[in-house]
């Protein structure tokens, strides 16, 4: 009961939503994939936004997780379901481990998957050169300490130039391109950089 409450004094983040209820199985699909897309997460279900807890019917709130898992998420997303009886009711913990199948897809409408990643507290639609590459990246591979010095380089850059693309990157940063792209996919899923892919070529921005 203690380690709940101390989860909850965290806040919503990158790894971590509260939700009242499910009610909308295809919104829950998109917070589904966006945690198996990036680094996994726990969504706490009977926990209102300001983090105080409601309580659920875990039964009927598992139902409608397994409706948005089969129905709305592609492939189906893995996760872990914990019961948790606090005083103020039960709280339905759903553990979301990273995958190593992504990119997850999750309906939008009919014919229309799209892949979300999680930046900050937000699930976020990607764009396609992130959901390309999120096939590039296996998911037991840590980054932090290959590319600290080279992320450091990208961060100057763009202090500096405000905005390039991945040629730029590749030129003054001495990278190779599928180097460039990974490092770069990599710093949008952290939420260091934003990827601007709407323009006839792509570029990056500090966040």
């Amino acid at each position: 009961m203690q380690e709940m409450y101390l989860l909850i004094l965290q806040g919503e983040s990158e790894v971590l939503e509260f939700k009242k209820t499910i009610t909308h199985p295809a919104r829950i699909a998109r917070t589904l994939v966006s945690f198996a897309n990036t680094r996994g997460g726990q969504i706490l279900v009977g926990v209102q936004d300001d983090g105080s807890i409601c309580g659920v019917d875990p039964e009927e709130e598992k139902y409608s997780l397994d409706l948005a898992i089969h129905s709305f998420c592609d492939p189906p997303v893995q996760v872990i379901y914990q019961e948790v009886e606090m005083d103020e009711g039960t709280v339905l913990k759903v553990i979301i481990p990273e995958s190593a199948a992504k990119p997850h897809l999750a309906k939008v409408k009919e014919d229309d998957w799209r892949s979300y990643i999680r930046v900050k507290d937000e699930s976020v639609q990607t764009s396609k050169l992130v959901e390309k590459s999120l096939t590039l990246e296996p998911a037991t591979e840590t980054l932090e300490e290959k590319v600290d010095h080279q992320q450091q380089r990208i961060l100057e850059l763009l202090k500096k130039y405000r905005k390039l693309t991945l040629k730029d990157f590749t030129q003054m940063a001495n990278l190779s391109k599928q180097r460039a792209k990974r490092l770069l996919v990599y710093m949008v899923l952290q939420g260091q950089v934003r990827l601007h892919d709407k323009e006839k070529e792509p570029f990056y921005t500090l966040s």
